[in-house]
């Protein structure tokens, strides 16, 4: 998604990005933990950012898997709608956090997903604003 903005004669383009596109997954541990765990966000209910922990293990115990799992974390609203994108990439087993940004969003109900191997969990959150 992208903005134009003009300044006197000259053309400067500056290009916008939702918070989506631009939010990192912190590993903020590499310890393997000893189960898959989606934790709830915190704060919760929040205004406007919040930050979403989460376990990854290795699919099977004692093989050093070096691509890691297939691991997305996804936002949804009330009506199961797709809002945000926050992880869809191969993580190594570790602890990690996410800040989520819903300042563009509205006041409301919505759930992230965790889905990695088999594992799949999902909790409530609450915007509230």
């Amino acid at each position: 998604m992208g903005t134009n903005l003009n300044v006197g004669t000259d053309s400067l383009m500056v290009w916008m990005r939702t918070v989506a596109e631009i939010v990192s997954v912190n590993n903020i541990s590499n310890v393997i933990p000893e189960k898959f765990s989606l934790q709830q966000n915190y704060p919760n209910p929040f205004n406007p950012s919040t930050k979403i922990k989460f376990d990854i293990i290795p699919l099977l115990r004692g093989v050093g898997d070096a691509r890691g799992v297939f691991t997305s974390l996804k936002v949804y609203d009330l009506l199961g709608k797709e809002v945000a994108t926050l992880v869809n990439e191969q993580l190594k087993p570790g602890t990690y956090e996410v800040t989520f940004d819903g300042a563009n969003l509205s006041s409301g109900i919505y759930y992230y997903k965790l889905s990695s191997g088999d594992f799949i969990q999902t909790k409530k959150m609450v915007l509230m604003k």
